[in-house]
């Protein structure tokens, strides 16, 4: 099998070059734009005015897992040309690339429980109405829609996959990354929202078994599929669990201010994911403590 890798430099994208360089019988492609002197197999894209026809022309691929675009909600109320180019216009790009070389090549695009917004009900199901409440969530919404009309119209086989709350080593942002760098430096800590939000999270390593999941079992008919454990904590829970591991006492303080863009409670209806074989494998104590330690030897 043959996979290319878009976004390889990136948070999941290298878990999941890692991984399925690991397997037998799979040839891994890497792409991205940052420079790679080293890595056989990577192709360097121009971050500005990306061009993927090249690459579809001379290579064949069984798999195209876009990794790539743009992860943050604040950023793109900041920014949101850039979040739409990221997020929604390269993926017409690589879709039109395979459509017009190889259009049997299987599309997964990451996409994000963003897409729900504020969910009326929990858990959290694929077919409930979407409401993205940040140009974000609204980026990722219309990356799904393009991935349904090339499936649609072209008989592309696109899956999307509605990550939840990612989170493990290599991440160098978001809460944990945040509440490392505040705890690491200070024994107060101030944070935003109540402590009373909840998410649903999973270690990137699930993340990338989930892919794996669905590329060998998902329909690819255009269908999005929630990727997540299916547990909804508290997010004074997983910070009263990470820090745990100082060794010193740290006194956190939830200010009361609501982030702009950010959903209140999540927490995903994982059965078609269950469906297509996947099963978590790192709790959330083991997974916040292989972060704790990993950020603490960088």
């Amino acid at each position: 099998m043959k996979v290319l890798i878009i976004g390889s430099k990136g948070f999941i994208g290298a878990h999941v070059a890692d991984y399925f360089s690991s397997l037998p019988d799979t040839e891994v492609f890497e792409c991205d734009v940052m420079v790679d002197y080293e890595k056989v197999n990577y192709f360097l894209i121009d971050a500005t005015n990306s061009d993927y026809q090249n690459i579809f022309q001379n290579n064949p691929f069984d798999v195209c897992i876009n990794c790539s675009g743009a992860a943050s909600v604040p950023d793109s109320i900041k920014n949101p040309f850039r979040d739409f180019t990221l997020n929604t216009y390269n993926v017409v790009k690589m879709l039109d690339a395979i459509r017009t070389n190889q259009p049997g090549c299987k599309f997964i695009n990451l996409s994000s429980a963003a897409v729900y917004g504020n969910p009326t009900e929990l858990p959290v199901h694929e077919k409930l109405p979407l409401n993205p409440i940040s140009p974000y969530g609204i980026h990722k919404m219309q990356a799904e829609q393009v991935c349904q009309t090339y499936s649609s119209f072209y008989n592309i086989p696109t899956c999307s996959l509605r990550i939840f709350s990612a989170y493990g080593n290599g991440l160098k942002k978001q809460l944990f990354w945040d509440l490392y760098r505040k705890a690491k430096n200070s024994g107060a800590i101030e944070m935003f929202g109540t402590g009373n939000e909840t998410r649903d999270f999973i270690h990137v390593d699930d993340v990338v078994r989930a892919i794996q999941c669905c590329i060998s079992n998902a329909p690819f008919i255009g269908e999005a599929i929630n990727v997540a454990n299916g547990e909804e904590i508290k997010i004074s829970s997983v910070v009263a669990i990470f820090l745990s591991h100082f060794q010193s006492e740290k006194a956190v303080n939830f200010n009361n201010v609501e982030k702009k863009g950010d959903p209140l409670n999540w927490k995903a209806d994982i059965s078609q994911l269950k469906t297509l074989g996947y099963f978590p494998t790192v709790s959330i104590n083991q997974g916040l403590e292989r972060y704790f330690l990993w950020a603490n030897q960088i």
